[in-house]
């Protein structure tokens, strides 16, 4: 499966974006999907995932009541709602695709697809 991503930019402490992925298989909903992210000079972080019929989500404690994960399977895409951004959410964020189980949702290394990446830049 192809992935890509869109939808950062740049925006105010407290604004809100919305991240699409789009994916380029119609086996999507066989996917686990999730978002990461990756700051300048950081490791690249887990974010929020959501189970293959949208059944199940689950969000790092860090962006919890802030950002929301959603996918639609009739369109192929996930999507990732942020909301009351701050500086500290600056980073590249990724979308991902896995085949693997639930219990292992949140390391990177359960991905084996990866979108391009897309820069949200959120300035004080």
């Amino acid at each position: 499966v192809q992935l890509q991503a869109f939808g950062g930019g740049f925006v105010q402490a407290g604004g809100s974006l919305r991240l699409s992925c789009a994916a380029s298989r119609r086996t999507y909903n066989n996917y686990v999907m999730a978002w990461f992210r990756q700051a300048p000079g950081q490791e690249r972080e887990f974010v929020a995932v959501m189970s293959r019929n949208g059944g199940s989500t689950d969000h790092d404690d860090s962006v919890k009541g802030r950002f929301a994960i959603s996918r639609d399977n009739a369109k192929n895409t996930v999507y990732l709602q942020l909301d009351s951004l701050t500086p500290g959410d600056t980073a590249v964020y990724f979308c991902a695709a896995s085949l693997g189980t639930w219990g292992m949702r949140r390391p990177v290394a359960s991905y084996g697809y990866w979108g391009q990446g897309t820069l949200v830049t959120v300035s004080s």
